[in-house]
């Protein structure tokens, strides 16, 4: 008998913060090793009982096909109720699918309300894409102001791509004077966290001399880390660097590339 078929003649069960905290601490540890079975069959109940963090997750298993075959009604299902409930992570989730138009039409309105909901409520990824939306204003209008504070925000809590957009709010002007140190602050500590579009545009900026000392083995050094992360920002540059220095300066830019990324300092 399947966590479903279990699930559909269970009783409904009350359990304290305690033993809910328990359970899902041990489903999360089981999905950590993948496994989906286990994981679902704790989730499961605890979604039936109403605890949003398991609808959500209950959700995301049908969204990705973890454990279970892809079901993106059923997905929607879950993440609606999980939203409903005020999780967070299932506002966010629940916005993916409008996003992107699984199981439903796109909705990007839609989307931007459930991101704005669950950023409000402190959910870094949320408040990321937030940010992204607001600065494209293709799909829902553009606000620089907004788009830098929730990228702001995102960064604060550690999101490399919101650091790396802030620089390029600061480098574009956008709702802000130019500022090409404050840019390249921003891709430095993007660069250092490993996001491949901060990568290749800290390596521009030290290819420039732009917000930072002018240094062909640090651009090429992280142009090329760009590069290998799959920014495809870095490519313009890189001929250009390469024909400005000196054979061993390359090798050494080369060599540091294919060094491990040392730990960001906070």
């Amino acid at each position: 008998m399947g966590w479903l078929d279990r699930l559909a003649v269970r009783k409904r069960e009350t359990r304290d913060e305690k033993s809910v905290a328990e359970m899902m601490a041990a489903a999360f540890e089981a999905a950590q090793k993948n496994d989906y079975d286990t994981a679902l069959s704790i989730w499961g109940p605890l979604a039936h009982e109403g605890v949003a963090r398991a609808q959500n997750n209950v959700g995301a298993c049908f969204a990705e096909g973890l454990g279970v075959e892809r079901d993106p009604a059923l997905a929607l299902k879950w993440l609606a109720l999980a939203a409903e409930a005020g999780d967070p992570v299932g506002s966010r989730n629940l916005a993916a699918v409008y996003f992107k138009g699984e199981g439903v039409e796109p909705d990007p309105v839609r989307a931007a309300d459930l991101y704005r909901a669950a950023a409000e409520a402190g959910d870094a990824p949320a408040q990321d894409m937030l940010s992204w939306m607001l600065l494209e204003g293709e799909m829902i209008p553009p606000d620089y102001a907004e788009a830098r504070r929730w990228a702001e925000a995102a960064a604060a809590q550690g999101i490399a791509a919101s650091m790396t957009r802030l620089g390029m709010i600061f480098h574009n002007a956008l709702g802000v004077e130019r500022d090409a140190a404050e840019a390249a602050r921003w891709w430095d500590k993007a660069a250092a966290r490993g996001d491949a579009d901060g990568q290749a545009m800290l390596g521009a900026a030290y290819h420039l001399g732009a917000g930072v000392p002018r240094d062909p083995v640090a651009a090429l050094l992280w142009l090329l880390r760009g590069q290998q992360g799959g920014s495809q920002l870095a490519a313009p540059f890189l001929a250009a660097v390469r024909t400005s220095m000196t054979e061993s300066e390359i090798v050494r830019a080369e060599r540091l590339a294919a060094a491990p990324l040392a730990e960001p300092v906070s």
